[in-house]
């Protein structure tokens, strides 16, 4: 299923190829005025374009057993996952698709995002006995318009990655979970261009996949809330953490976002909400605007 909001009201989008078809969509994506989904149909993956024009799709070179993420900016696309020869990066450069080789040692891409067309980053999982080892067997890896190369990022002990963040800027944020005596906390990993700055703010074991800069210049993203029928959000500034509650929900027992975004002036986050006496529903929420 897909929904599209007009600025007024949300409404189910069936028009895109292989609406009527088995399948699931992905991560979805704005390049330039137009927006790409990527698409597994049937088995098969694709990219869903959305112009003015309508919608069109770009089918991958080949069928994948899984599909890991999807990141997509002007000029270029890539997609991840594994067939029965392993690891698989495929890069769309606006008009045919290559394959691309990391780096000896990676084994599975857990995630990959983009800057621009000659600035992506990816994170893995790295086998024992490989030039790029990581003790804990996590790895950053850049590409530069060229080659993939280890990033040469010095993770926390004991730690994993959720998520990267990259912004127009050239500014870059890792976000994850370091664990100690089985217990998890998050740490924010900030690159100012030049160099890693580690925070731990105080986050517990939040799931750092949703976070976003804010319109206000701030680190969002959602966290566990102590209310049934409240979702609740974390905002980080440097070393200051507040936290705000979303709106109250009439019979709530259970409010779950799990994306942030921006718009303008606007923070939008979506997720789940079940109501007492209901399976879950799609929910959304906004800040400012």
């Amino acid at each position: 299923m897909l929904y599209r909001w007009d600025g007024t009201d949300w409404s189910r989008e069936t028009g895109f190829p292989g609406a009527d078809e088995l399948g699931w969509l992905g991560k979805v994506q704005f390049v330039g005025e137009e927006v790409w989904i990527f698409h597994n149909r049937v088995g098969a993956g694709e990219i869903l374009r959305r112009s003015a024009n309508g919608w069109s799709s770009v089918p991958l070179p080949q069928n994948l057993w899984t599909y890991q993420d999807f990141t997509a900016v002007p000029g270029a696309a890539w997609v991840v996952g594994e067939d029965d020869t392993g690891l698989k990066v495929l890069h769309y450069d606006g008009s045919t698709w290559t394959a691309q080789t990391v780096p000896d040692g990676v084994h599975y891409l857990m995630g990959i995002t983009a800057r621009t067309a000659t600035d992506v980053w990816a994170w893995g999982d790295t086998s024992t006995g490989t030039t790029i080892l990581r003790w804990d067997g996590t790895a950053i890896l850049r590409w530069d318009g060229t080659a993939w190369r280890d990033a040469n990022v010095v993770l926390p002990a004991n730690s994993n990655v959720h998520t990267v963040l990259v912004e127009p800027s050239g500014r870059a944020t890792i976000g994850g979970s370091q664990y100690a005596d089985g217990v998890a906390r998050t740490y924010l990993m900030t690159f100012n261009g030049h160099a890693w700055h580690t925070t731990y703010p105080p986050l517990g074991d939040t799931y750092t996949e949703a976070i976003v800069r804010g319109p206000d210049g701030a680190l969002w993203l959602p966290v566990r809330s102590d209310r049934a029928f409240q979702s609740k959000y974390a905002r980080v500034d440097g070393r200051r953490t507040t936290f705000s509650y979303g709106p109250e929900r009439t019979n709530a027992i259970d409010v779950k976002p799990r994306v942030l975004a921006t718009a303008g002036s606007w923070l939008l986050s979506f997720g789940t909400v079940e109501i007492y006496g209901s399976k879950p529903n799609l929910m959304s929420e906004r800040l400012g605007g």
